[in-house]
């Protein structure tokens, strides 16, 4: 692939590139829960998610948003919740960049942190986020199973 990357706001047209990056890393194919997360972010604020594009294909994705007020936070905070890279492209900056764009964005809404969060037995995705400088918060996740 050429190396013209391009990072731009997410589209409801990046649906199935999302859908085929998650297929590829999860091996399950989910049209249904990305449809209804890709909605969610555009009515949430169009601009906060972002898409890698290369070649004119989506090549990794990251998705957001700016709240404040949630766990007793008032201050806005920016929220990274999904991201994925597609594995041929990996090794390229593309999840810096993305997190550049979305990080610049949070900023530009008025967050001053940015935070999510992290299973302990995904080290991949968590070595990504210590290298992208994210420590661990004074929060504490609980879970209570149903």
């Amino acid at each position: 692939m050429a190396d013209d990357v391009v990072i731009r706001p997410m589209t409801e047209l990046d649906l199935e590139g999302i859908t085929r990056i998650d297929e590829r890393i999860t091996r399950q194919y989910r049209p249904d829960v990305w449809e209804r997360r890709v909605g969610y972010y555009l009515r949430r604020d169009a601009d906060s998610s972002q898409v890698a594009d290369v070649g004119g294909k989506v090549a990794g994705f990251m998705m957001g948003e700016v709240r404040g007020g949630e766990f007793g936070l008032d201050e806005p905070t920016g929220w990274i919740e999904f991201f994925g890279v597609d594995p041929d492209v990996r090794g390229r900056d593309l999840g810096r960049k993305l997190i550049d764009a979305l990080l610049a964005h949070f900023r530009a809404q008025g967050a001053h942190i940015a935070r999510t969060m992290v299973a302990t037995r995904d080290e991949d995705i968590a070595g990504f986020l210590k290298a992208m400088q994210f420590t661990p918060a004074p929060l504490t996740a609980l879970e209570k199973r149903l």
